[in-house]
């Protein structure tokens, strides 16, 4: 009987991190965390990406450069999932195919990089949306990286005006932390706050709601 994709192992895998050109430190104070990343107004899920696209057992470079290449391709990555069209039927044979390709790959020692790649493929495919937001919904349980999450706007029942303004001073506010310029940052949270916008800041990226 075929695996599927929540038969994974789910124990956590090491993976070495070295900084570029060792300008971060434990002993110099300053070291890589993930607070430290949303301070700097990236979105923790770009850095969970960056590491998955490289097997566990290979050391992997830091730099911030390479984080923004990372934070791009998951921005870009989330908008294609966006844009896939909700209706439909969906091809269950076809759902289950793909689950046992990525089980196979993903199972082969946590080999999370060809995941990632088989998850392209599938957007390339010739098979239905519907189908497509299915598979990756499954690959996702095992990625975690919220790709078929449901839009802001849907959740807070928000009208596509109010979201564009919000998500714009969200980005905004993530460009001042990124720039170490916290007072602006702040300014954006309480002028949001006035307009009975509560933003919140969480493991999984900035989030937002109605007061």
């Amino acid at each position: 009987m075929p695996k599927q994709a929540n038969d994974i192992p789910t124990a956590k895998a090491s993976i070495l991190v070295a900084i570029d050109n060792d300008k971060m430190s434990k002993s110099k104070g300053e070291f890589l965390t993930v607070s430290l990343i949303e301070s700097k107004g990236y979105d923790p899920l770009a850095y969970r990406l960056f590491c998955l696209q490289s097997h566990y057992r290979k050391p992997l470079v830091f730099s911030y450069e390479a984080l923004d290449q990372a934070a791009g391709t998951y921005k870009k990555l989330k908008n294609r999932v966006a844009n896939l069209a909700k209706d439909g039927e969906v091809n269950q044979a076809q759902v289950a195919e793909y689950k046992d390709k990525f089980v196979e790959l993903v199972g082969n020692d946590m080999n999370t990089s060809m995941g990632i790649t088989l998850l392209y493929d599938v957007l390339k495919e010739e098979i239905n949306d519907a189908t497509k937001r299915a598979v990756i919904e499954s690959f996702d349980y095992v990625l975690g990286l919220d790709l078929v999450k449901e839009e802001v706007a849907e959740q807070n029942g928000a009208d596509a005006e109010l979201e564009a303004y919000v998500l714009a001073k969200i980005e905004e506010r993530k460009a001042d932390k990124k720039a170490k310029d916290f007072a602006l940052a702040d300014a954006i949270r309480n002028e949001l706050l006035e307009q009975g916008i509560i933003l919140k800041d969480t493991r999984e990226g900035v989030k937002w709601e109605r007061a």
